[in-house]
């Protein structure tokens, strides 16, 4: 039979998808923006003019840096960034020795030595050292008091006691943080799980959604976080589908953010007149759909361009399974998705189980079918109907919804901002 080919990323490759010649469909994704003809030298321009006038050199005599960098779950393109940054700062006279990496793992686990050339370039592996966060250990956290939401501020120790605080990182929408980026790099990245389980509890407030900033409590509560330890700089950038960068931004991270979130928003926000019944979604492939914990956060942005009763069919590989030991501990004995919720609410807020909390309230609204490398198990212990290809996701679809006219495609799921008039973004 004759059909549409629908081709979406998944993991390091792409998948397919023939779809019906008779659906019609719309392809939401974020503004096609060519990469930067030379993104290094990009990175050192915006070193040299930083929004604001706020450069490295604003802060005196520095004895020693730290740089807070994302783990392996995401796709910040060290290797063009971190150069200029390092000569920039042997200029200023530090030694490889008087600048430490921190490894932002928020409760990911710590990434083991042998590990940290996924993150970094060999030759920073060899010059400089390196610390990947642990949350868990508290002889390295430093406790700050409380936020004024009552979050306690524990954040790692050797991090903040440096003269000179950096965090490296690119701004794109988040499910329910707003917007990723800068000051959160520290805020979750670095910091103790009291901190951030208190902070994620926020996930239930309903201004805690993608593409509010200003409005959202967890993301001000990070920006708080920040002004209490002192963090003072940010290297961030934005990306396009490609990875490649097309903005780089400098300064003061609220400057940083800020700047980063119109160039997002000016790229990702996508207005949808009419939801639709079904979303055909990838996560973008590799780093974003390493695992489910990751690939939640397309179920969640493809989920906000639908009606009641509609549905997801998403592609993401997940060659790390779910990602989180706690999650499945979580879902293991829980039958229906009132058991999540009751369970969730009995236990107190957990990073972990905050994942089967979020699922669970998204298949209570759509269905959500999934092709991945997780065992049919315990995706259906996620109240998620696994497939074994995307057409047999489509021909479930069509066998449960009912009208199914309104077809949307989300090739980057996690970086498109869907809005209809039942949602209130940041304009």
């Amino acid at each position: 039979m004759d059909g549409q080919s629908i081709e979406l990323k998944y993991g390091h490759g792409k998948v397919k998808l023939l779809l019906d010649k008779d659906f019609q469909y719309d392809i939401l994704e974020p503004m096609s923006v060519e990469g930067l003809a030379d993104p290094f030298n990009a990175v050192i321009e915006s070193l040299e003019h930083p929004i604001n006038g706020v450069s490295l050199s604003s802060f005196g005599k520095i004895k020693n840096v730290a740089i807070a960098v994302n783990d392996k779950t995401r796709p910040v393109p060290h290797h063009l960034i971190l150069p200029p940054l390092l000569k920039k700062l042997h200029q200023m006279g530090l030694q490889p020795q008087d600048i430490c990496f921190f490894i932002a793992t928020g409760t990911h686990t710590p990434m083991p030595a042998e590990e940290f050339e996924r993150v970094l370039d060999a030759e920073i592996v060899r010059t400089y050292p390196i610390v990947s966060h642990d949350c868990d250990n508290r002889d390295n956290l430093k406790y700050f008091g409380e936020t004024g939401r009552g979050t306690p501020v524990w954040i790692n120790k050797a991090y903040i006691e440096s003269d000179l605080k950096i965090v490296i990182g690119n701004i794109e929408p988040h499910h329910f943080m707003g917007f990723s980026g800068a000051a959160k790099s520290l805020s979750v990245g670095l910091a103790g799980r009291d901190t951030i389980n208190k902070n994620h509890a926020m996930l239930t407030d309903p201004k805690a959604i993608m593409g509010l900033y200003e409005e959202n409590p967890m993301r001000q509560d990070v920006e708080e976080i920040a002004r209490l330890v002192g963090l003072q700089y940010a290297v961030n950038v934005v990306l396009n589908e490609r990875k490649e960068i097309t903005k780089v931004l400098c300064g003061s991270p609220v400057d940083v953010m800020k700047a980063g979130i119109e160039e997002t928003k000016r790229t990702a926000l996508i207005q949808v007149d009419e939801p639709y019944d079904l979303v055909i979604a990838s996560a973008g492939g590799a780093p974003k759909d390493i695992n489910l914990y990751q690939s939640q956060k397309a179920i969640t942005h493809a989920a906000a361009a639908l009606r009641d009763g509609g549905a997801v069919l998403l592609a993401a590989q997940c060659p790390e399974g779910s990602g989180s030991a706690s999650f499945e501990n979580f879902v293991k004995d829980l039958h229906s998705i009132d058991d999540v919720f009751e369970r969730f609410k009995a236990d107190g807020f957990r990073i972990g189980p905050h994942k089967a909390f979020q699922i669970a309230k998204l298949a209570s609204r759509v269905q959500i079918f999934m092709l991945s490398d997780i065992p049919s198990d315990l995706v259906k212990k996620c109240f998620i109907q696994p497939v074994n290809d995307l057409d047999q996701g489509m021909r479930l679809a069509r066998q449960t919804i009912n009208p199914l006219k309104r077809i949307a495609v989300m090739p980057r799921a996690t970086n498109t901002i869907p809005n209809i008039s039942t949602h209130s973004i940041d304009r």
